[in-house]
Parts: structure tokens; C-alpha cells; sequence
């Protein structure tokens, strides 16, 4: 098998003695792909590359920036066959999801392209005669970016796409779940002509992952912090960062509500639900884990969604005939099916799904849910949604507040007033009215507030995070001073 090796300086390389770790398919148990393990060394010589290669890089026009990630947007979609490959032998991922994935990022190099000519500035009035002040931004330095495993071409893409629009050079840290297929965002961007050291790639060994990401914030070069993952790792990557005064941003877990109103289009709201609640087996930070129903309604709607989820069947994507794949490994099913068990012996109605055959677990919902169980307040992360009666607005709203989690939301009602007045309520970062959870755009400022994280990706927010902002005078006339 051949290994997926580091990059750095615009070539793979070895990790230091050779060190390598497998990713094992996880539902064959097989390998699935070889990976250099990066040594604390080696992550520090791939900072040193991307800060030698800053000087050059933030200095270039706009417009080469724009040619390059254009052309690296192209590099991509070519790709897309060895991305749907590596997905599905890495994370389990169906061709859809992982076709989705290519598609998004994409279209995330373009809009970065779009931003090179975005970064700007403005001239302020000063009190002072004959001052000019003025505020700009420019490129911060080198940008360590953590991608996670569950839509890894789309938040790899999205760690690197802006940095480098804004001038950045970046040092991106794989997942270890899915070395391949982030290697391959490396290769793309090299192929647009991104120069040597300004995309630098690391994998590393599971065991090795707290080392390598402190002695990369350490590092002197690098300026800003990327981690898209979960809220565990995420105070982890916040407290390093903090301690060496490094912003970062950050976009974690979250327990996304849907909340249907008394007036909602009912068939609109399952066919949302359910593409909220199960595409990529509901491995996506924005996937819909509660159904916040009114009494009134929650008995057609239960029924009528159990209905549209017993024919959303789980596989193995390599096959390609269900639209559901694999979880992440076993220990992701184990922990899924305790939370469905827990919230059963409690008194939960079982009404689609509840089964699993090792990480193939069926689409999952579970009715009348309290919060006496688990599965009210933890991330399930997986292929089950709970669906939560509520006897008035300000009870949904409050449901849909009683969590530690702030990402992402959804209103269903015909009332378009009514139900902006309860997204407006909802604390969380993104809502869509009539909409899924599940929705992103490149150009949008994504993120979350509570313990989902902090900052935002895309468009004129993202410049914002990856650029310092400057006070700069020029000063003429005849000056005079107190002393």
C-alpha cells in the first residue's frame, strides 16, 4: 500500500525514522490507508517551511491568488473519484456524501478566490491636523489548521481555503481517521499552484496528536488557530492557544433543534428532518438531533416521519444501493446504541430503526423523549434523532435553549413572522426558517455561540479572523509636541 506521506515544502516526505500508522476500514476491519506519523520535529520543520515561504506568498497579487485557487477549485472537482474512493475506505461515507463534499469545496476555493480583491481597509478622521489614519488589514503569518473526519474535504478545504486568500501560509494537521483523504487536499492545492511551503500537510499518529498541536502553537510563526471538531478537543485547542496568546477559531459540537410549529407544511418538515437527521448518518455537526413538536401536531408528525425513516436503509457505501453508509468505527455504534438503549429503559417510544449490525446502524427515531435520558442533552453524533413534545412556543424555545450547544437551528411555519420571532430566540449561530439544519454556503459566516465555539468561517467574517488589523498615519504639516 502506498503511504500517504507528509507534505511539506511542495514534496512528500517522510515522517522522521519512518514512522508510519494504518487507518483501518471500518467495517472490514482492513487497512485502509498508510500514513507517515509526523514527530514533534517534523511538525515543527513544516512551520519553519510555511514561514519561510510567508514573506513571498503575502506579497503576491490578488489576482495570482485568485488564479491560483481557482485553478485549484478545478484540480479538485478532477479529483473527485479519488476522494469518493478514499471517503468510503476511510469513513464509511456513500459516494453522495462524499460527491457533496467535493462539490462544496469547490465551490469554497472559489469564493476564497473571490475574496482576494475583498480585503480591504478604510481611512478614519483624526483629530490631529494634517493626519491621514488609516485602518488595514494584512495577512497575520502562518495559519495552523485541524480538520476533522466526518466532512473532510469540505472543512479541510474551508481550514485553508480562506487563510490562504488572505495571504496566509498554512500548516494543516490531518485527521488521523482520514489521512488519504486530506492528503489529497494537499495535492490539489499544489496543483493549482500553491508555492512551495505556503500548504504544508502533517498526519500522525492517534497517540501523538496532544504533542504535535501544542508544539505547533508554541512555534513563534504561527499567528492564528483553526480547529474544527469536537467540544472536548476544542477547550484543549482553546487553553494551548490561550496560553500562548494565539486567537483562535473555533466551530465545535452541536444538538442542532428543529422546532415545528402548530402551522407548519408537515410533509415539508419530515423531508427536511430527515435529510437533517441522517445524511452522513448524522455524522455532521449541524445534524438535526431534536424535534421540538407542538402537542398539537406531534402525533401526525411522528407518524408520518417513522414512516419516511424505515425507508431510509444503511450499508456498505463501497456497494452504493442504500442511501445511508457506516459510522465512524464500532466504538461510535456501541456508544449511539447505549444512548437509544438508556433512553428506551426510560420510557422513550422506539418508533423507526433501533438496531445495528456492527457499524451499520439504521436510521433510528425515538419518540417522547424527556430529559430523564441521556439522549436529551448529549451529542449523539449519529443516526437517531429524539423527538421532544412541547404544549406552547416558549416551551419549545426553551427546549430548544436547555443545551450546552449553540450551531445550528430550524423553524418550521407557515407564519413567516411568527416563526422569525422564534428563531430570533433560539441561541444558536445559524437558524433557517423552513429549512434543515443541515445547510452551507461558502460565502456565509459560519459558526456557533455557547460550547459549539467561537469566531466564523466564510466570507467577510473569515477575512476578519485571518488578517491583523493595523492603524497606520502618515502625518505631515508642522507638528507640535507638549515637551
Amino acid at each position: 500500500m502506498e503511504i500517504a506521506t507528509l507534505l511539506i515544502d511542495g514534496e512528500g516526505q517522510d515522517a522522521s525514522g519512518e514512522r508510519t500508522f494504518e487507518r483501518a476500514n471500518p467495517i472490514s476491519g482492513e487497512p485502509a490507508t498508510t500514513a507517515s506519523a509526523a514527530t514533534n520535529e517534523d511538525a515543527v520543520r513544516a512551520v519553519d517551511n510555511a514561514a519561510g515561504a510567508f514573506p513571498e506568498w503575502s506579497n503576491t497579487p490578488p489576482s495570482q491568488r485568485r488564479k491560483v485557487l481557482m485553478a485549484a477549485s478545478e484540480a479538485l472537482r478532477d479529483r473527485a473519484d479519488d476522494f469518493v474512493v478514499a471517503m468510503a475506505e476511510e469513513v464509511g461515507a456513500t459516494e453522495i456524501w462524499a460527491r457533496f463534499n467535493v462539490g462544496l469545496a469547490a465551490d469554497m476555493l472559489l469564493e476564497a478566490a473571490s475574496i482576494t480583491t475583498q480585503i480591504t481597509g478604510e481611512i478614519i478622521p483624526s483629530n490631529r491636523p494634517g493626519s491621514m489614519a488609516m485602518a488595514i488589514r494584512q495577512p497575520a503569518g502562518v495559519v495552523f489548521s485541524i480538520a476533522p473526519w466526518n466532512a473532510p474535504v469540505i472543512l479541510g478545504v474551508r481550514s485553508v481555503a480562506l487563510p490562504l486568500a488572505c495571504g496566509n501560509t498554512v500548516v494543516m494537521k490531518s485527521s488521523e481517521l482520514c489521512p488519504r483523504t486530506h492528503r489529497l487536499i494537499g495535492e490539489v492545492l499544489l496543483a493549482g499552484g500553491v508555492p512551495k511551503g505556503a500548504m504544508n500537510m502533517i498526519s500522525n499518529a492517534p497517540e501523538d496528536a496532544a504533542g504535535i498541536v501544542e508544539a505547533v502553537i508554541a512555534h513563534p510563526a504561527v499567528r492564528r488557530v483553526n480547529f474544527t471538531g469536537s467540544t472536548r478537543v476544542g477547550r484543549i485547542i482553546a487553553e494551548v492557544a490561550g496560553r500562548h496568546l494565539k486567537p483562535a477559531l473555533l466551530e465545535l459540537g452541536g444538538k442542532a433543534p428543529m422546532i415545528v410549529l402548530e402551522d407548519a407544511d408537515i410533509s415539508a418538515a419530515v423531508a427536511a428532518a430527515a435529510f437533517g437527521a441522517f445524511m452522513n448518518q448524522g455524522q455532521i455537526c449541524m445534524s438535526t438531533e431534536r424535534l421540538i413538536v407542538h402537542d398539537s401536531i406531534a402525533d401526525e408528525f411522528a407518524n408520518s416521519f417513522a414512516k419516511k425513516v424505515k425507508t431510509m436503509k444503511a450499508g456498505d457505501p463501497r456497494r452504493g444501493n442504500t442511501p445511508l453508509g457506516s459510522v465512524v468505527d464500532r466504538s461510535a455504534a456501541e456508544r449511539i446504541m447505549g444512548l437509544v438503549s438508556d433512553a428506551v429503559d426510560k420510557g422513550a417510544d422506539l418508533i423507526a430503526g433501533g438496531s445495528a449490525n456492527d457499524t451499520i446502524v439504521e436510521a433510528t427515531v425515538l419518540d417522547r423523549v424527556t430529559p430523564a435520558m441521556r439522549i436529551y442533552s448529549e451529542e449523539s453524533f449519529g443516526p437517531v434523532v429524539s423527538i421532544i413534545r412541547a404544549g406552547s412556543d416558549d416551551e419549545a424555545v426553551r427546549i430548544a435553549n436547555d443545551t450546552e450547544y449553540g450551531l445550528a437551528a430550524a423553524v418550521f411555519g407557515k407564519d413567516f413572522n411568527h416563526a422569525m420571532a422564534i428563531a430570533r430566540r433560539i441561541e444558536s449561530g445559524i437558524c433557517h426558517i423552513n429549512g434543515p439544519t443541515v445547510h452551507d454556503e461558502a460565502q456565509m459566516p459560519f459558526g456557533g455561540v455557547k460550547a459549539s465555539g467561537y469566531g466564523r468561517f466564510g466570507g467577510q467574517a473569515g477575512i476578519d479572523e485571518f488578517t491583523e488589523l493595523r492603524w497606520i498615519t502618515v502625518q505631515s504639516g508642522d507638528l507640535h509636541y507638549p515637551i
